[in-house]
């Protein structure tokens, strides 16, 4: 669950009060649902975060296995 909030706290350096002007956030937004990056409004983000919050919360737990394998070694 830390690691998941470390990717997090790491993804939104520098925009950490509003996420959704993270150009990483607006980049990768843009890679998985096709939304141009320079129209995402707040709302864009909010609705994605909620239609996809179970691929999301996934994603985290991936990041999370990856970085207890990458710490281990």
């Amino acid at each position: 669950m830390l690691s998941s909030f470390r990717f997090l706290w790491n993804a939104t350096r520098g925009y950490r009060l509003r996420p959704w002007a993270s150009p990483y956030v607006k980049w990768r937004l843009e890679t998985y649902s096709g939304l141009k990056a320079e129209k995402i409004r707040p709302r864009d983000v909010f609705g994605f975060v909620w239609q996809e919050k179970m691929q999301l919360l996934r994603f985290l737990r991936w990041t999370g296995e990856i970085d207890k394998a990458a710490t281990r070694d």
